[in-house]
């Protein structure tokens, strides 16, 4: 079988995760014997006889499976390097080299994604997204050997059009390939198997492919900062003792979603955080950090913060509050 050699590898292979896809039973060479006996008694003699040992070796099956990683990407107009994340998993019976190929000009979305320069990288560092660590994938150079069961998360890297419009989708699709041979399934390449076994393509055709998804949004968010002053004699004169109230308002604005927003706020030079006055949307929260969305800071500078989630336009406004009195 063609491209057999373990060398130059240079991705790491990662363990399967519950979910994935299992090899396809007893591994491709592995020679399956069988000698039947037929014992009887003879003149009170008691005789065995064997008969002929059959034996077979087991052909390999070529099937893959490429899955999806990452959830839909959401970019801006004119990003560049925006990642998919993929997984391949070798769900054959016998080691296996497979071709990689990147598409991004698919029906069924609103723009075609641009290929960045390289266009398909291997996670090397396993961060799962693209980072320096990462190898460029170069065809027919370090083309995946894969064990049975084992895989390679890959990652495809588009451009975005700086004419996309919000709201708009477009698709990326990563195929997968075995080197040995694709066709329909039981399609049977003669002696190019592992160990020189009969190959034969599985139920996927010793191919798979699986495609992502770029969303383009602008969301943004806005916040509006108010005060109210109480004085220690029922007016509103910021004097020392007096009490300050501030109100933020934050409000989402377009499509998508601001993900892991969080609102934060030093204390004031001259005041002091009012402990316990930290409130969420009309919601007191504690100024330790625990299950709780808020947290006071004393160090370095006195702050509050207040894990605000993930927010869209339809959220509506998020309103944070807390005090502070003026030194005496």
């Amino acid at each position: 079988m063609a491209l057999r050699s373990l060398a130059p590898l240079v991705l790491a292979v990662v363990a399967v995760l519950p979910g994935t896809a299992l090899a396809a039973g007893t591994p491709a060479g592995t020679s399956i014997q069988n000698t039947a006996t037929v014992s009887f008694d003879l003149g009170g003699t008691p005789v065995v006889t064997s008969s002929n040992t059959t034996t077979l070796t087991v052909a390999e099956l070529l099937d893959v499976d490429v899955t999806l990683q990452s959830s839909t990407v959401t970019v801006g107009a004119g990003a560049t390097q925006q990642e998919l994340v993929f997984r391949v998993t070798n769900t054959g019976n016998g080691p296996e080299r497979f071709s990689l190929l990147g598409e991004s000009v698919l029906t069924g979305d609103d723009f075609d994604p641009s290929p960045a320069s390289p266009f398909l990288y291997f996670d090397t560092d396993g961060s799962g997204d693209l980072s320096a660590g990462d190898t460029p994938y170069v065809p027919g150079s370090n083309d995946p050997l894969l064990a049975p069961d084992a895989s390679v998360v890959v990652l495809v890297v588009n451009d975005i059009p700086g004419s996309v419009t919000n709201g708009q989708r477009g698709r990326s699709q990563l195929a997968a390939a075995a080197a040995t041979g694709t066709g329909t399934p039981g399609t049977v390449f003669a002696g190019q198997g592992e160990g020189g076994v009969d190959a034969v393509a599985g139920t996927s055709g010793g191919d798979d492919e699986g495609f992502g998804e770029y969303v383009v949004s602008d969301i943004s968010l806005a916040a509006a900062k108010s005060q109210v002053v109480t004085d220690p004699f029922g007016g509103a004169r910021p004097v020392p003792g007096a009490r300050i109230t501030y109100e933020v308002v934050i409000t989402a604005t377009g499509t998508g979603t601001a993900t892991g927003a969080v609102f934060a706020d030093l204390v004031p030079a001259g005041t002091t955080y009012v402990p316990g006055s930290l409130q969420f949307n009309g919601t007191p929260l504690t100024d330790a950090a625990d299950a709780d969305a808020g947290q006071f800071s004393a160090s370095p500078a006195p702050s509050v913060r207040i894990a605000l989630g993930d927010l869209t336009q339809a959220d509506g406004p998020q309103t944070a509050r807390f005090d502070v009195t003026i030194n005496q």
